[in-house]
């Protein structure tokens, strides 16, 4: 399988291990090409992985997958020259900075397509999904609440794009996992309402808080996202008939109704070895459309981004 990384930052990474790790378990042979923009040399463990590196458009072939794990502003502009170059792609989240792309513009209908969705793998959610027929929920509220200083170690929070409204930053687009594992659960709301600013004392111009409100026809939920709580937050609770069902994805426990807990503690990285192995069965497979397809991502923007959408 004849491969290629458009982006090598700290997801990039991740992803380029794990496609490794996933491949071996299947017996897929990897051909594995890196489109570089700086020249800076590569950790050993990375460039090891690799078959070569390139540095231009014009040095492209063509290839079986390629992994959109730019940043997020030039997913388009990749997406639109691997258009007839690549038969498969795994694209990082968001798809794009912005919802009105035109998907047929940068993507073909004979490609294959995933977009990221960690939280969807994760043994909690699995956890959850297991149960989620019988729960029947009244209303759900969501909770991701972080502290953006403690994100990143080592490094000034103030710098990265996250901090940066003009560099696509802010708690909105930064959280997106929220909206779409909650989509994934219950689909798309009928309506929702939708409110965010910048309100801590954190020296940043992006938005630090969003709250949502949102209108199912059997359910409400609620959505809280904020990059100022000091106790690291993220669950969902769905109230239900018999009680209150959690899923505390920090603590990676399920409580349901009864009482009964579900403990599903793990590493981080295994959501990720998930999906990736999913990803490749994925492509393997005679199956067109993937549970994350970039019309679902490019919807869940929308929604994501509310009226600005």
């Amino acid at each position: 399988m004849k491969v290629l990384f458009t982006g090598l930052g700290s997801i990039g990474k991740r992803h380029l291990k794990n496609l490794c790790a996933a491949a071996q378990k299947k017996n897929i042979a990897l051909e594995i090409w890196a489109l570089r923009s700086s020249r800076t040399p590569l950790p050993q463990e990375i460039s090891e992985l690799l078959t070569g590196e390139l540095f231009s458009e014009s040095e492209l072939s063509h290839y079986d997958v390629a992994f959109i794990t730019n940043p997020t502003s030039l997913h388009a502009q990749t997406l639109k020259m691997l258009k007839e170059k690549a038969g498969a792609l795994f694209i990082e989240k968001p798809i794009f900075s912005v919802p009105d792309e035109t998907l047929c513009d940068c993507i073909s209908s004979e490609q294959k397509a995933y977009v990221a969705a960690p939280m969807r793998w994760c043994g909690v959610m699995l956890a959850l999904k297991r149960h989620l027929a019988h729960l029947r929920p009244y209303s759900a509220r969501v909770i991701c609440s972080s502290y953006l200083p403690d994100w990143r170690p080592g490094v000034d929070y103030r710098t990265v794009y996250s901090a940066h409204r003009e560099m696509g930053g802010g708690v909105t687009i930064d959280l997106i996992h929220e909206w779409d594992y909650l989509v994934d659960l219950f689909g798309m709301p009928l309506e929702s309402f939708h409110f965010k600013g910048t309100y801590s004392d954190l020296e940043i111009d992006s938005d630090d808080l969003s709250v949502y409100i949102a209108r199912y026809e059997n359910m409400l939920a609620e959505v809280h996202l904020d990059y100022f709580g000091r106790t690291y937050r993220r669950s969902i609770e769905l109230f239900c008939k018999d009680g209150t069902c959690t899923a505390d994805f920090g603590a990676g426990v399920l409580t349901l109704p009864d009482g009964t807990e579900e403990h599903c503690e793990e590493p981080v990285n295994e959501r990720y070895l998930r999906e990736m192995d999913y990803f490749l069965s994925y492509v393997c497979s005679d199956e067109k459309e993937s549970v994350n397809s970039p019309k679902m991502a490019q919807d869940v923007l929308r929604l994501t981004l509310g009226k600005e959408g």
